[in-house]
């Protein structure tokens, strides 16, 4: 756990979100570069919802639509099952992962320019494959599939893997949060848009396949527990919804205690640096594939 009155000797705990925010576009690029689409595709998926969908869950092999719909949590299983596990008729999830890796080097490289052969990829990528060492997948089913994946050898996709296994272990901590805290996936979506920050209620509904009717029933069950109302969040769920970010936090610290507070912050310098230059060269473009 991290300490709630740190020392110099102590990670801070606002830290643990700094880093895991700073390495998070590392990842999640892929899902808006039209590298992945092409790549996926190429070896026989079909474009948009099956490319994310399968590139992402190809680590625990060919998977039915549960396990995806499990693991993923927020996302419609009616849309889920459009595309899995028909995705594993078309292509096995070994060349999906083939493909995946290729796409992550083509973005990478397109984003970041000269610096993806730079000194700091390669340091940034040991330091998060340190980081990764203390990872344990005991109740992480999304997180152990990526860690059974060999490590590539390019300094650029050892940074790419690292961050993937960051961002796929804390996202399996988060779900368990949200289970803790008795929010389905639907209703986990819906306060998280009522706090005002960044996703839409619209954006939500199209970009995970929830129908006007879930959404409203979902609101209403949550009305009904006092969470939210017209306005918004309530003071209830304020406080649930910052109780779940305290206990995700708790769930992804190890990697960041294990580094200690001077490589940690070495770890978001370096990052935050990546991550400008990923945004400033279109990285969150709304033509990729996360919003098809």
């Amino acid at each position: 756990m991290v300490s709630a009155d740190p020392s110099p000797e102590v990670l801070d705990p606002r830290q643990v979100a700094r880093a895991h925010r700073a390495v998070e576009l590392l990842h999640s690029h892929v899902y808006f570069a039209p590298e992945t689409e092409q790549h996926l595709t190429a070896v026989g998926l079909r474009p948009g919802r099956m490319c994310y969908f399968a590139g992402r869950s190809a680590a625990m092999g060919a998977v039915g639509a549960g396990a995806v719909i499990a693991t993923f949590y927020n996302f419609s299983p009616a849309l889920v099952a459009r595309t899995i596990p028909a995705a594993w008729t078309l292509a096995s999830p070994e060349q999906v992962l083939a493909a995946r890796l290729d796409a992550a080097r083509a973005s990478l490289t397109r984003l970041l320019g000269d610096a993806a052969s730079s000194d700091e990829v390669g340091e940034l990528g040991e330091l998060l494959r340190e980081a990764t060492t203390v990872l344990s997948p005991e109740g992480r089913a999304l997180y152990a599939g990526h860690a059974d994946l060999p490590w590539p050898e390019e300094p650029l996709l050892v940074l790419w893997h690292a961050a993937t296994l960051l961002r796929e272990h804390r996202g399996d901590g988060h779900v368990a949060a949200l289970l803790h805290s008795g929010l389905s996936g639907i209703e986990a979506l819906v306060t998280h848009t009522a706090m005002g920050r960044g996703f839409t209620p619209e954006a939500a509904k199209a970009t995970r396949g929830w129908t006007e009717e879930e959404w409203d029933a979902a609101a209403q069950a949550l009305a009904d527990r006092g969470l939210v109302d017209d306005a918004g969040l309530t003071e209830e769920g304020l406080e649930l919804r910052a109780r779940l970010e305290v206990h995700t936090d708790a769930l992804s610290a190890d990697p960041w205690l294990f580094l200690g507070p001077e490589r940690t912050a070495r770890v978001v310098e370096l990052a935050k640096e990546f991550s400008r230059t990923l945004v400033a060269n279109g990285a969150l473009s709304t033509s990729g594939l996360a919003k098809s």
